[in-house]
């Protein structure tokens, strides 16, 4: 399977880290929370965290903090659909590949819930055949893209398709709750909107560098879904985040990345460009140790992370583009996203040069 085209879209409004902590301080939330809430919330938008600005769906922060359910849900229908199809128009134009020459559309959300799903509104405003087979994946939270992408595989491999189109949404700032849980207040903290896609082929295309799915390996645990999740409370989602996730992140992530290089007989200093879910600033450290990378290896990881925060699902499209834009060096490179369930997916990327 080939990566003809990709394609990433992020609301208009980027925010600073001192602009958000200015905004909560400023907001009506402030004095519902606790003396330790403001205090983790200062520490965490202060300090060094890995992240810079992030990008969300709102025309001013103060609407951040209005949360109630009708509110989020019309956000989450708002942004959504337009941010995927602006991410998947973009994967097409940079294929060359017209909307009727697709087959097939997935796409993977865990921010919101509609019915009809985002993959309708998404050919709806592409201009998709009717034919077009479409798939809603939902709840596998930062790990949904390479399950995405199994599953556009899965799709080529049947000969059904000749083309899928790959699309991940997250509009994190329609999920957003607060209380003085430590968790959830560092999650409100981390997590930014975006959209990626990736147009999928088991043709290679004719141009550009060539980038080949080669293998791939899922790990799943539900025995530690308490560790990362949504719950349901006041008819809102309510992200869970647990201390134990880095060192879960990397723990997963080097199994699945073992098991991958094993039938590949390859090392991993055979690897030459890390596409990694970054996750937040901790868990770019963890799976640095665990995995015995470098800073220059995580480089785009930590830009993406930077530039946009932590846009769960969305995040590893935004930099396998870095990575391509930036001319990483050729050869074999690791695409891998965990998250929610708890879950690790990993594959073997073949990258090739221009034709």
């Amino acid at each position: 399977m080939y990566f003809l085209g990709l394609g990433t879209a992020t609301p208009p409004c980027r925010y600073t880290k001192a602009e958000c902590l200015e905004a909560f301080q400023n907001s009506s939330w402030f004095e519902r929370l606790d003396t330790r809430a403001h205090l983790v919330a200062r520490t965490v938008l202060q300090r060094d965290n890995g992240i810079d600005a992030r990008w969300l769906s709102v025309d001013s922060l103060a609407d951040v903090f209005c949360i109630d359910p009708d509110t989020l849900a019309q956000r989450f229908l708002r942004h959504a659909p337009a941010l995927a199809s602006q991410a998947a128009a973009r994967a097409l134009h940079s294929a060359g590949c017209a909307a009727q020459d697709i087959d097939a559309v997935v796409v993977s959300t865990c921010t919101g819930y509609l019915c009809p799903g985002l993959s309708g509104h998404v050919a709806e405003r592409l201009g998709l055949r009717p034919d077009v087979q479409a798939f809603d994946l939902v709840g596998q939270g930062c790990a949904a893209a390479l399950p995405n992408m199994q599953l556009g595989a899965a799709l080529l491999k049947s000969g059904s398709c000749a083309k899928v189109l790959s699309v991940c949404v997250e509009v994190s700032s329609a999920a957003m709750y607060l209380d003085n849980d430590p968790g959830v207040l560092i999650s409100a903290c981390l997590f930014g909107d975006g959209a990626g896609a990736a147009l999928l082929s088991l043709d290679p295309g004719e141009s550009g560098r060539q980038v080949e799915w080669k293998d791939s390996a899922s790990l799943m645990e539900p025995s530690r879904r308490d560790a990362l999740k949504f719950e349901q409370r006041s008819g809102m989602l309510r992200n869970i985040l647990t201390r134990e996730v880095p060192a879960l992140a990397a723990d997963y992530a080097q199994q699945v990345l073992g098991t991958v290089l094993q039938r590949a007989g390859l090392g991993r200093h055979d690897i030459s460009a890390w596409i990694m879910h970054a996750g937040g600033r901790d868990v770019l450290a963890a799976l640095a140790h665990r995995l015995e990378l470098s800073p220059h290896d995580l480089r785009h990881s930590a830009a993406m992370l930077r530039e946009y925060g932590n846009l769960s699902s969305a995040f590893v499209y935004f930099v396998l583009q870095a990575a391509l834009r930036d001319e990483a060096p050729g050869g074999w490179w690791w695409l891998s996203s965990f998250g929610a369930g708890f879950s690790c997916h990993g594959a073997l990327l073949q990258v090739r040069p221009e034709r």
